[in-house]
């Protein structure tokens, strides 16, 4: 057997918020040799298994009684090139943002809106994830997955993802299906999406009057890490919380309260809230009860100083979600997934 199994192995460099709990079991997989041998590891020793990415999704409240099978496979590869568009493949194990300045070294677009954002490829289409305008869904060309149900592959192409905010089948039925690579579609020339945030602002800043998608992507970069603390310095997951969908009523009614609310209305009628906007004026930016505590420039992000445990961290955002219920009426999901 190639599989490495280990017992008793600390999580905590291997998820963001770095909390420090045990894995009853821990092993790496590089192939797809590997994933199956997992599977018929943590069968036969009766054992659940977890799959993890580069863990900045996790919110870890207790040691884990499985075998915690880390993505770690590597490989990009170019499918199809017609000299406009072309279809990249990366395994599940891919760190994100490397991935994505290696399409825009190649002179690809389409990923520069994604830029730094932490985790992996396997697990970006897992959540639909999505910055400044774009989302996994807008440059999506299919997904290998392995079922866990029945030990086959199967390819997925954009509908049968059911991707939606934040949202994918392989999140509406979670451990089913173990994702081992990703492809996407992307272009030689630009296309690109510049309206939301202070990303054309930023540019303009620097004097960029027609940019490039690498000078698309270097701006986010700089917005984000002003924004955003690096999880090998301060423990994150980065936004804690999704941006609520409200009806256009309750919007209307909060605008007359607030002014200054963010809202985005929605193609659906629906109007998306800022969380973070929410967060802020309810008064948690830059809260801190011993080591867990709100960043003091990001109300969107939840960070550990150094000691916190999951159990705090969730305590905090519990107490965040009541708050801005009982102020506002609108309720806050939590992005994290939590164990």
């Amino acid at each position: 057997m190639s599989l490495q199994v280990r017992s008793q192995v600390s999580l905590k460099p291997y998820n963001s918020f770095g909390v420090d709990v045990k894995a009853r079991l821990f092993a790496e997989a590089h192939s797809d040799a590997d994933v199956r041998e997992a599977l018929t590891y943590a069968q036969s020793h009766d054992v659940p298994l977890l799959v993890i990415g580069g863990g900045s999704n996790l919110l870890l409240t207790a040691d884990i009684q499985a075998l915690v099978l880390r993505m770690a496979s590597r490989g990009i590869r170019v499918l199809s090139d017609d000299g406009s568009k072309v279809v990249i493949e990366a395994e599940a194990g891919e760190p994100w943002h490397p991935f994505v300045q290696h399409t825009l070294m190649q002179g690809l677009s389409g990923l520069e809106n994604l830029s730094l954002i932490p985790g992996t490829v396997g697990a970006a289409p897992m959540q639909n994830i999505g910055a400044y305008g774009v989302e996994i869904k807008d440059v999506f060309a299919g997904l290998t997955a392995l079922d866990r149900q029945s030990g086959e592959l199967r390819e997925f192409n954009l509908e049968e993802c059911n991707f939606a905010y934040r949202d994918s089948l392989f999140k509406q039925e979670p451990g089913r299906w173990l994702i081992l690579r990703v492809r996407f579609t992307l272009d030689r020339k630009a296309h690109l999406h510049l309206e939301y945030g202070p990303v054309r602002q930023r540019l303009t800043e620097q004097g960029i009057e027609h940019p490039t998608a690498s000078d698309v992507s270097q701006a986010i970069c700089s917005i984000r890490s002003e924004k955003l603390p690096d999880p090998a310095v301060l423990g994150n997951a980065g936004s804690f919380f999704k941006n609520p969908l409200v009806s256009a009523v309750l919007a209307a009614t909060l605008k007359g309260q607030y002014p200054d609310l963010v809202a985005y209305a929605q193609p659906d009628g629906q109007v998306k809230l800022a969380a973070g906007w929410l967060i802020e004026r309810a008064g948690w930016k830059g809260f801190r009860e011993a080591d867990a505590g709100v960043h003091k420039l990001q109300a969107l992000v939840l960070v550990n100083y150094g000691g916190a445990t999951g159990l705090q961290l969730l305590d905090l955002a519990q107490r965040i979600q009541k708050d801005i219920s009982e102020r506002f009426q609108v309720d806050l999901e939590m992005e994290p997934n939590r164990y």
